[in-house]
């Protein structure tokens, strides 16, 4: 007897966004409308929990695991500022990545969900806005994620300028959307754009909401 043929791939919405535009309170509204959303940096998090993954991040930035546990700080000091080593700590981090979202992505087939959102911080930049079939963009005025990012990290304006201006500018990120969602106002507009971006996409919501997604390390 054949096996019963796989379940098509769900289609995917990408989101993304400058820092600070508020990229996690969208991914949380579409979580609460029942969507599986995929957190790229999550499991970039998980990747670098890995031992075969730190043993090659040791290898290319001596000094950056201590006792088996990555120095974050100390890694970012040593791969940003040098094009070519955050090339390199990129070759070994993304595939890793990208097998654990398929693997997610694949799991959410099984369940029979016809849309996933896969909420990538460099999704233009990587150029996996190819893969996707819609885009939704989050941004805010500049000096507004300013003042959002370093009330809540600590870091200097600085600081965040410099790490926005190593992405693509927002103003080509929004000529690139497939929707827009303006969080410069209240929560309750950006939930109003969120329900009309799906609407406008044709995105039938799950009758269950709170749906969560599962890392394929857990059981």
């Amino acid at each position: 007897m054949s096996a019963p043929p796989a379940p098509p791939p769900p289609r995917r919405l990408g989101l993304t966004g400058s820092i600070g535009a508020g990229k996690s309170t969208v991914a949380a509204l579409l979580r609460e409308r029942g969507l599986t959303v995929l957190d790229a940096d999550a499991e970039a998090r998980a990747v670098t929990q890995d031992p075969a993954a730190l043993a090659e991040i040791e290898a290319a930035f001596p000094g950056v695991v201590r006792g088996g546990v990555l120095d974050r700080a100390a890694l970012a000091e040593a791969a940003f500022a040098d094009p070519a080593r955050l090339a390199r700590l990129n070759a070994i981090t993304h595939p890793r990545v990208r097998a654990r979202m398929l693997a997610l992505e694949q799991a959410a087939a099984t369940r029979g969900e016809r849309w996933i959102v896969q909420d990538v911080p460099l999704l233009f930049e990587g150029g996996l806005d190819a893969q996707m079939d819609a885009v939704l963009v989050v941004d805010a005025p500049l000096d507004l994620r300013l003042a959002r990012v370093t009330a809540r990290s600590g870091l200097t304006a600085q600081e965040v300028l410099a790490r926005d201006v190593r992405q693509m500018p927002a103003e080509e990120k929004r000529k690139r959307a497939t929707f827009v969602l303006d969080n410069s106002g209240d929560l309750a507009g950006l939930e109003r754009q969120v329900d009309a971006a799906l609407a406008g996409l044709g995105i039938q919501l799950p009758a269950v909401s709170g749906q969560q997604e599962e890392s394929p390390s857990q059981s």
